[in-house]
């Protein structure tokens, strides 16, 4: 964490307005399939059983084409504040929003996949400047993930989530912030734990919505709930994952279709987005289209989602079974998440559990899905985590 904070360089985005009528022109000759053979069933969560189904689909890339303004979003990015830094021969992309407070903190939020930093634009500036006195103030840092985004891509392979935890250690302190928080889930809160196992010495505490035990725990004793949610988690990886199975074994394969067909990137990821949020029959539900276009359009506008696929080649099942953390942690579990670890299985890997918490709603995108209480419940769980540290 040596090197100086003159490495780091303001950044705009500007997309070609050629690559946006290129996007437009690709959308308008999209050759689509015929309509799943669920087609006509009830409104809810049985329309999606073959994936997203046609109606759906069209509209979206309707909107796409003629509603969506990408110009918003890039606008959005540089009121929050953007920066590129290099970090070993590979250039990062980061949001930075500095709070005005004098007592706030610095905190680091990972997004995993298929999100990107458009997880938290819509929270940053609440975190960083609170209207209540009183609510903890954060230094927002949102890096993109190697290979997201406007982060470079990896040339060789190495670039998994040890290796991006540590540059994430190296750019906290190229910001001069040598102790800090950190917030992930998914990918992010894989990074988030070997973050806090491996740099103690300058990470403060965590919070994570993704707080997975060590392997070949017994479900003895466990409350009824929570073997629910080991059988939950252990249907999802068997039974749901065949795209974490493909991007982890043939993420070159499925990216030529990621990085030629808008379309077929659409359909990609708003399967996720419909499948692992808390609702019952459209993601729109609780997200806005524009935001998840704005996510969308960020993996298409870069090419990224051959190079953003990689990071399952690079550390699925990674996640080294030794490793503790043993900085105060505050974990949430959200209902409609697709991994759900009981407390005693948390507690074997996360040594200083200092809050706990179950909410009756959100999925898988909580800064999107419900961004108030998701605001409020990272105040709450990194206030405890600080007080554990007076």
């Amino acid at each position: 964490m040596s090197h100086p904070a003159s490495d780091v360089h303001p950044f705009q985005a500007r997309a070609p307005e050629a690559d946006l009528d290129d996007l437009r022109a690709r959308l308008a000759a999209a050759r689509l399939p015929e309509a799943e053979t669920v087609r006509g069933a009830a409104p809810g969560r049985h329309r999606w059983d073959q994936g997203v189904p046609l109606a759906d689909l069209v509209e979206v890339v309707d909107y796409w084409r003629t509603g969506y303004d990408w110009r918003s979003f890039e606008a959005r990015l540089d009121e929050i504040g953007q920066f590129r830094t290099t970090i070993d021969g590979l250039g990062i992309h980061f949001l930075h929003r500095r709070s005005a407070r004098a007592d706030a903190t610095p905190l680091l939020l990972t997004h995993g996949w298929p999100g990107s930093i458009a997880e938290f634009v819509d929270v940053a500036g609440d975190l960083a400047d609170p209207e209540d006195a009183g609510a903890p103030a954060f230094h927002v840092v949102v890096p993109s993930l190697p290979g997201f985004g406007y982060s470079d891509k990896p040339a060789t392979t190495g670039w998994g989530t040890e290796k991006i935890a540590a540059a994430w250690a190296e750019l906290m302190g190229r910001l001069g912030y040598r102790a800090f928080l950190a917030h992930g889930g998914d990918w992010g809160g894989n990074i988030t734990t070997v973050l806090a196992g491996r740099f103690p010495e300058h990470v403060l505490g965590i919070h994570t919505t993704f707080a997975e035990g060590p392997p070949g725990l017994t479900t003895d004793g466990l409350t009824d709930v929570e073997r629910a949610w080991t059988e939950e988690t252990r249907h999802f990886w068997r039974h749901r994952a065949a795209y974490a199975k493909q991007q982890a074994t043939r993420p070159q394969t499925i990216g030529y279709s990621l990085v030629d067909s808008p379309a077929g990137l659409l359909a990609w990821i708003l399967d996720k987005f419909a499948e692992w949020s808390d609702t019952e029959d459209s993601p729109f539900e609780t997200i806005s289209r524009d935001r998840i276009l704005d996510d969308v359009t960020l993996y298409w506008l870069t090419r990224t989602g051959a190079s953003a696929a990689r990071i399952y080649y690079e550390s699925h099942n990674s996640l080294d079974p030794e490793l503790r953390v043993d900085v105060p942690s505050a974990i949430t579990v959200y209902p409609r998440d697709i991994e759900k670890y009981p407390l005693p299985w948390a507690r074997e890997r996360y040594r200083r559990i200092v809050r706990w918490r179950t909410p009756d709603r959100g999925g898988h995108f909580p800064s999107l899905e419900v961004p108030g209480h998701f605001v409020q419940d990272l105040r709450e769980g990194l206030g405890a985590v600080l007080a554990e540290r007076r």
